[in-house]
């Protein structure tokens, strides 16, 4: 295969390319230390009984079940069995609050849950008890339900109970393309998550497009994907579940973003979907381990660095090719073993990723493959491609049969069969995004002569100075997080004489900073200590010098603790809730200005 295949809805895809796997691996967890498998024949059993149990619950075609589960076998299952049922799956995130529970709820109007554990249960089940819909709970685990409140079922028996032959399931998934496959809410970077109706067909259109740079640029194989991003995010459910199904791949489900190191090596998956900030911590990781041990792989590392940046803007000599060499073959094969040895490409999407972060997985071997799409879009709209030419300042070309052009006003439109149809029970909203067909995304950027995209920034986000001058803040938050003593920032000015920050110290930075100046890491003490905040100045001052006038940090304040998904900081896909950090530090921030 080549290409994929005409499907008329994602059951389809997944029951054809069970019938061609068989007994071949498919979903892999790690259980007493020990990768196991379920095959794909396996899974085809476990959705065709689970889709016929949800019938057999009193679920409807059309219904909406919400599902509440960290990434697990289970989760693919599920989600593949609502949808075989002709139901409709509405993902959500383990981190959501009861009151993020009750709105979904109450908004999706779902009338069945499905729910992994007893302890997201705890969250989940005070939103279930307020809803007048939600009356039926589905536990993947042992879990105590408020007997009466609601029908509860046993996911396990559910599936026991009503065996069925995978074809005749297969059979009667016959709904169209443009049916509606899931709801997925966004992450709220801007107040309250609204839900995105992605249809069979915007999926379908999304792995197609990946699978043929995968197909054309690398070589399809045997491929292998590790799992460890929301499968309740829009870029993790296409890109790390359907496209796998799609390619007819392996699905490894990451044991926590803690282990993830440990699960690369031992996985060695081919495509990895990840998002900027991963990358951060990744290069972080892999620089500070080598200039520990020193010696000849911090020099190769420094070389590599050199040479790679020159090989990326068309600057290598003939001189260069013995360093080149022994670049080659001492250094980049052993990066290449830390990211288990057969990684064809990690797809970065979700957000912005800096160009210099970029480079330098460019020259440590590894390729890095810059994307970008909305949840509105299923969600790939474009995505970097070695056969155009990779820029590490662009997000490549358009996807296969999606077509993108720039308004007058530099935003970024999108036409194609991968666009929502509209948001869940939000007329107002989805008439101001979709106009005469087109995705108004919100982003601004422009296509340059090769045909890629081109982020400049948010449309919203944009800062505007006092005096009308346009600052993309994104840019400048990215370089200041490049710097060793930053680790998160956030910047802001709009309508003001100049930007000022928030700013998180780098938690390692700042034991090191202590321990050199003798002085208590007491975080409450160290905001107050002027010789803390000369050297965090002094950093600010490194990102100035390559910043414009008009985009230079004048002032800073210190955060008072790290931007975190718990403290709603963060959304789950690690995008910054610019926001909720305005409510929370907007006084200060606007005492910078009158001092």
């Amino acid at each position: 295969m080549t290409a994929l295949e005409h499907f008329p809805n994602l059951v389809a895809m997944f029951f054809a390319r069970a019938a061609q796997r068989g007994d071949a691996p498919f979903l892999w967890t790690k259980t007493g230390g020990q990768w196991t498998a379920i095959s794909w024949a396996e899974a085809a059993r476990q959705v065709a009984a689970l889709a016929t149990g949800l019938k057999a619950a009193g679920l409807k075609p059309g219904n909406r079940v919400m599902l509440v589960s960290e990434n697990r076998p289970e989760w693919c299952i599920s989600d593949l069995a609502i949808m075989a049922a002709g139901c409709v799956t509405v993902p959500t995130y383990i981190t959501n609050t009861e009151r993020d529970h009750q709105h979904i709820i109450e908004n999706s109007g779902a009338c069945a849950i499905i729910v992994s554990t007893a302890k997201l249960a705890k969250t989940l089940l005070p939103a279930v008890l307020k809803s007048n819909e939600a009356h039926i709970v589905i536990g993947m685990e042992d879990m105590r339900v408020p007997a009466g409140a609601v029908t509860y079922h046993d996911w396990h028996r559910l599936i026991a109970d009503h065996a069925t032959d995978p074809a005749t399931i297969a059979a009667a998934a016959t709904f169209r393309r443009e049916e509606l496959a899931c709801i997925i809410y966004t992450s709220g970077t801007g107040g309250a998550p609204r839900g995105v109706m992605q249809h069979h067909g915007a999926i379908l259109q999304n792995v197609a497009g990946c699978l043929a740079i995968i197909a054309e640029d690398f070589g399809w194989g045997d491929e292998v994907f590790l799992s460890f991003l929301p499968l309740s995010h829009a870029y993790e459910h296409t890109g790390g579940q359907f496209l796998p199904i799609g390619l007819g791949g392996q699905i490894f489900y990451a044991e926590g973003l803690e282990k993830l190191a440990s699960n690369i090596e031992e996985v060695g998956p081919t495509i990895m979907v990840v998002v900027p900030r991963l990358f951060e911590v990744l290069r972080t990781r892999i620089v500070k381990a080598i200039e520990k041990k020193g010696g000849l792989g911090a020099r190769l590392l420094e070389r590599a660095l050199d040479l790679g940046a020159r090989q990326y803007h068309g600057r290598l000599r003939w001189t260069d090719r013995p360093a080149m060499l022994a670049v080659n073959t001492l250094f980049k094969p052993k990066v290449a073993t830390r990211f288990g040895g057969r990684l064809k490409a990690m797809v970065s999407g979700g957000a912005p990723l800096n160009p210099e972060i970029g480079l330098f997985f460019h020259s440590v071997g590894l390729t890095v493959l810059q994307g970008y799409g909305q949840t509105e879009a299923a969600p790939v709209i474009s995505c970097n491609r070695p056969r155009a030419g990779i820029r590490m300042d662009t997000v490549g070309p358009p996807m296969k049969d999606a077509e993108v052009r720039i308004a007058e006003d530099g935003e970024i439109l999108v036409r194609g069969e991968l666009v929502m149809h509209g948001y869940w029970r939000n007329e107002a909203e989805t008439q101001r995004v979709l106009r005469d067909g087109w995705l108004h995304t919100g982003d601004v950027g422009v296509i340059d002569e090769a045909g890629r995209i081109k982020i400049t920034d948010r449309k919203k986000d944009i800062i505007i100075s006092d005096k009308g001058d346009n600052i993309a803040p994104q840019k400048v938050e990215g370089m200041l997080t490049l710097q060793p003593e930053i680790v998160q920032a956030m910047i802001t000015g709009d309508r003001r004489p100049y930007v000022v920050a928030v700013i998180v110290p780098d938690p390692e930075w700042v034991q090191e900073w202590c321990a050199a100046n003798g002085d208590v890491c007491r975080f409450d003490k160290l905001a107050e200590n002027s010789e803390f905040r000369t050297a965090l100045g002094q950093a600010v001052e490194r990102v100035n010098k390559d910043l414009s006038v008009i985009e230079r940090v004048r002032r800073f304040i210190l955060a008072d603790a790290p931007f975190t998904i718990e403290n709603a900081q963060l959304t789950p896909s690690l995008k910054i809730r610019r926001h909720v950090l305005r409510e929370v530090y907007g006084e200060r921030l606007d005492g910078l200005y009158k001092a």
